[in-house]
C-alpha cells in the first residue's frame, strides 16, 4: 500500500473540422511555463506532425497541467 503523485500536461487543439484533440504527456518539466507550453503546440500544428479523423491540428484550446494522488488501500496477497 502506498500513495503514489502522478503529474501530466494536457495538450488541447482544435482540428480543421471543428472537434477537439488532446495530447497527455507524463513528468512534464517542473516549472514549464504558458510560453514553453504554446511553442511546442505551434511547431505541432505547423510542421502538421498529427493528423487526426477530423483533420489537421489547427488552433491551440487548452493547457492544463494535471497533477493526481493515488492511495493504494489494498494489496492482494502474493501467491
Amino acid at each position: 500500500m502506498a500513495v503514489t503523485t502522478n503529474k501530466v500536461v494536457r495538450l488541447t487543439f482544435l482540428t480543421s473540422g471543428g472537434k477537439t484533440f488532446a495530447i497527455t504527456l507524463t513528468n512534464p518539466k517542473t516549472g514549464l511555463t504558458k510560453a514553453e507550453a504554446e511553442a511546442v503546440m505551434d511547431i505541432l500544428i505547423t510542421k502538421d506532425v498529427f493528423i487526426t479523423a477530423s483533420g489537421a491540428l489547427a488552433a491551440k484550446r487548452d493547457i492544463k497541467v494535471i497533477n493526481t494522488e493515488t492511495d493504494d488501500l489494498y494489496d492482494p496477497p502474493e501467491a
